[in-house]
């Protein structure tokens, strides 16, 4: 378990990256979720507390998710999809998921001035005409390099080309000495900041300070804490504060109905929209579908 990235900053400590990086020359972290999550928080959030910014974005994608944005599974994104749906090829949804959420992600990404590199991870049910769609979006979104992994069946072996690719990417942009660009400064407005990662991030026209967040950004100013980072809290599921506004959703606006001062961890929290800040597992955990046949086969646990 973690700082789960939908209710918190979703990274590892600034302390555990400094342990890394002085026994390796290049080091891997975790930003939880999707990039509008995990990615967004490391930049305005860890970045700032720890003055290093990174040198790479690595993108994770599958066909999976891809169908999923690209309305495949139909329209709630919670809804867990058969076997069979899954494995059914239908590269018109890869293709419609590509174009408008990974392309979001993409170019979302590139903003702050790194590489972006997409690894398209792969299935056994991938069909090489799904995986095609996906490399063909990802290098029109702009990514610097896209590699099909194949760290699912194989393990470290299947990542060996993107570690390649990773440590390439990270070379040219040190050489070429791109400035690191955050959306805001450290002493932007925390409205300010939500609106900024609201609009440029997940695609809303603005926000929506509701009477009880706003009571509580005023009392968090009059404590002081007013030039603290701001950590969005909502849904993984979707850019926007609605689980099922899948793809690249527009045309919205973000509600934020609290604000929460966490001083000891440095930042504050806005809580958008219905999400829920106590994590737990769904009704009907993954596990309860696994099992072992009379030949000793693990079933069920790739869903």
């Amino acid at each position: 378990g973690g700082p789960f990235a939908n209710i918190a900053h979703g990274n590892s400590s600034v302390i555990a990256d400094r342990l890394a990086l002085g026994a390796s020359d290049f080091v891997v972290t975790e930003a939880g979720f999707g990039s509008d999550m995990g990615a967004e928080k490391f930049m305005h959030i860890k970045a700032a507390n720890s003055g290093k910014a990174p040198d790479c974005v690595v993108m994770n994608v599958t066909v999976r998710s891809m169908k999923l944005h690209g309305g495949a599974f139909g329209t709630r994104a919670a809804r867990r999809p058969s076997k069979e749906e899954i494995e059914k090829e239908d590269v018109e949804a890869v293709r419609d998921g590509a174009q408008s959420n990974l392309d979001r992600h993409i170019r979302n990404m590139s903003r702050f001035g790194m590489p972006v590199v997409v690894s398209v991870n792969r299935f056994a049910s991938d069909t090489d005409a799904e995986l095609n769609c996906i490399i063909e979006c990802a290098r029109a979104s702009g990514a610097a390099d896209v590699c099909l992994t194949e760290v699912h069946a194989k393990g470290g072996a299947g990542g060996a080309k993107l570690a390649k690719a990773v440590v390439s990417s990270c070379q040219d942009h040190i050489a070429a000495g791109r400035p690191f660009t955050p959306l805001f400064n450290p002493n932007t407005p925390i409205e300010e900041k939500a609106l900024r990662v609201a609009t440029r991030i997940y695609g809303a026209d603005g926000i929506n300070i509701q009477a009880k967040a706003d009571r509580q950004l005023k009392q968090i100013k009059e404590w002081g804490y007013g030039h603290l980072p701001v950590c969005m809290a909502k849904t993984q599921y979707s850019f926007s504060h609605d689980a099922n506004l899948l793809g690249a959703p527009t045309g919205f606006e973000v509600p934020i109905r609290e604000f929460r001062l966490n001083s000891g961890a440095g930042f504050v929290v806005a809580i958008l929209g219905e999400i829920m800040t106590m994590p737990g597992l769904p009704k009907r955990p993954a596990a309860s579908d696994m099992d072992m046949d009379e030949d000793g086969n693990l079933v069920g646990v790739f869903g």
